[in-house]
């Protein structure tokens, strides 16, 4: 449980980081093709430190751990995306297409920590600990 508590306060730290970084209007002040490079730099460290963070799991656990990052990072990220966009900015459900860069990463968790986790294991790559 004390695992879970770490994750979502993380994941919760991470979120006020982005949205101080997007004031004064969360990214709204940029234009879409800055927005697209920001996503895709943004990528690459996101990348790069699931891959050091899954790599340090024992295999048997990594996919597991992985599911839970992507729960952690993408549901009370979207929940809390929507309080601030969708209640208090007044923009609904209208907020996924207007902050689509937001929506873009309520899916990235998913479709990066599970294949990391697969391929690690599937190349047979251990735990630093215990090579």
């Amino acid at each position: 449980m004390q695992g879970h508590i770490r994750i979502l306060l993380l994941a919760t730290v991470v979120w006020t980081g982005f949205w101080v970084a997007g004031l004064p209007s969360y990214y709204q002040q940029y234009s879409n093709l800055q927005m697209i490079w920001f996503c895709s730099l943004v990528l690459i460290p996101v990348a790069a430190i699931a891959y050091l963070v899954l790599r340090r799991i024992r295999p048997e656990r990594r996919l597991p751990i992985a599911l839970w990052l992507a729960v952690y990072f993408t549901v009370p990220l979207a929940i809390y995306d929507w309080l601030y966009c969708g209640l208090y900015l007044g923009h609904g459900c209208r907020f996924l297409s207007r902050y689509w860069y937001l929506t873009v990463y309520y899916a990235i968790p998913w479709a990066l920590l599970p294949p990391i986790a697969l391929v690690l294991n599937r190349i047979g790559e251990r735990p630093a600990s215990s090579k």
